[in-house]
């Protein structure tokens, strides 16, 4: 049978989501962890890569295994992950269900702050400059016109194409914290880091919207701006069609 495996962690201290040599992950400790508990070795196929110090509220894990898992084993498995690490359900889909290809869209927030603050030093890039959030919206809106994201894909991302449906793009100012969600079917390597580095040099002026269009027109990373830490970074939410979600348990 094959499961779907619902996951939230903190990526501080992860060398990213998917498995890799000589580095420890997120893939990996579950990887362990579920072996452990189900007796079984079990190898894991990924929805949603993160990268190294990238959080998640919700991403997916599936995995065939000859034998039922039953939805008890989750507090066994919290037992034993390490604390930034949690599994929020296990259950059954159908065979042919794919928690990467199946996926209709996934959500990510960027959290920028401009108080210094020990409590969100993992979690938000502090930011202490004046940004106009008018003109952040502004840019965030001008990505409705686009598909090709090519500007925004950083180099050697083996992405099959460049093409994204963006259906949420917007800033949000919350006393100290600002916030940029956005949501998309797919995204690529680096892209929501380099639209949001990218739209901050908009919104202190520093880059035009005239200047952000024509980056999104030109098609070559080398004009949009990367340079934007993983920590404010959240993988927010993975959606599925109701049929893959009918005997998730909340």
């Amino acid at each position: 049978m094959r499961y779907f495996l619902e996951v939230s962690y903190k990526g501080t201290a992860y060398a990213g989501f998917q498995v890799q040599k000589n580095a420890n992950t997120i893939q990996a400790e579950i990887e362990k962890v579920l072996s452990i508990v189900l007796k079984h070795p079990v190898e894991l196929t990924g929805s949603s890569r993160t990268d190294t110090g990238v959080h998640a509220l919700q991403n997916f894990f599936h995995f065939d295994i000859a034998q039922i898992v039953d939805a008890a084993i989750v507090y066994n498995l919290n037992a034993i992950l390490p604390k930034d690490i949690v599994v929020r359900s296990i259950f059954p889909v159908p065979n042919e269900a794919h928690c990467r290809f199946d996926a209709l869209y996934r959500q990510y927030r960027y959290c920028l702050t401009a108080k210094k603050d020990p409590f969100s030093t993992d979690t938000a890039w502090y930011y202490p400059y004046n940004v106009d959030i008018e003109l952040l919206n502004k840019a965030a809106a001008l990505l409705f016109n686009f598909t090709d994201f090519t500007s925004f894909s950083k180099l050697n991302s083996q992405a099959f194409t460049n093409q994204c449906t963006i259906t949420k793009s917007e800033w949000i100012l919350k006393g100290h914290s600002l916030e940029y969600y956005v949501q998309s079917n797919r995204f690529l390597r680096g892209m929501v880091r380099g639209l949001v580095g990218t739209m901050i040099l908009v919104g202190r002026g520093k880059t035009s919207l005239e200047t952000f269009e024509q980056i999104l027109i030109a098609k070559d990373c080398s004009k949009a701006n990367f340079a934007t830490p993983a920590q404010g970074l959240f993988l927010v939410e993975v959606a599925y069609p109701l049929s893959i979600l009918e005997r998730k348990i909340s």
